[in-house]
């Protein structure tokens, strides 16, 4: 009678998979998103990343040439991440167009009030440090409001179509302005750990579109 000679199977936990089979660039790019929305590009060193990712320096440098390099990354991945989110609710064509803006900054809140007030806007910290940035990193930054403002711009030209905004607003300029407001609001709400300058930001910014 001949032996059974196939391999035995293997019980218990599965083999461990290779860290260079895994998605790592994802994994730093996620790790860097949940940190940097938290704390500064410029006080939050490399090491704390890869750490707190458990991935190696040289691995990193296998996907990023550069701090910097890893940065713009990041707010490409953060940037599409916001495109996606403002489109989900400013284009919605069945909501009125000032209660999509209504919803999006409920959105926002709902979610800093998720992390206690701990995170905010990538794009909005990285404003905040300007002067350790290059000009290359600035001009994407800014490439990031340019999309932003043209989303609200395109929903408040359909309020204004549809007679729910006065006819003399600028919207352009008010889709700009949102902005600007918007991101201070976040930081103030930051520092209060309280949803009130949000909310009050919102009613101010509806109050001027219908004066």
């Amino acid at each position: 009678m001949n032996k059974n000679t196939s391999t035995p199977i293997r019980r218990g936990r599965p083999p461990k998979i290779a860290r260079e089979n895994a998605d790592t660039k994802a994994l730093l790019i996620r790790t860097g998103l949940e940190t940097l929305t938290e704390f500064g590009f410029s006080a939050t060193g490399l090491d704390t990343i890869l750490k707190k990712a458990a991935v190696p320096k040289g691995s990193f440098y296998h996907y990023f040439k550069s701090k910097e390099a890893y940065g713009i990354a990041l707010v490409d991945a953060y940037d599409s991440y916001f495109i996606a989110k403002l489109t989900h609710y400013l284009q919605q064509e069945d909501v009125p167009p000032l209660e999509r803006i209504v919803n999006f900054t409920q959105s926002a809140i709902k979610g800093m009030k998720k992390y206690d007030y701990k995170r905010g806007c990538l794009v909005g910290n990285l404003n905040q440090e300007l002067n350790h940035l290059s000009e290359e990193f600035k001009i994407r930054l800014m490439q990031s409001y340019t999309a932003w403002q043209n989303q609200v711009e395109v929903c408040l030209n359909q309020a204004k179509q549809q007679g729910t905004i006065a006819s003399h607003v600028n919207t352009k300029l008010m889709s700009e302005y949102f902005w600007i407001g918007w991101e201070g609001a976040v930081m103030r709400a930051k520092l209060t750990k309280s949803n009130t300058p949000l909310t009050l930001y919102t009613e101010m910014f509806l109050r001027a579109l219908l004066t």
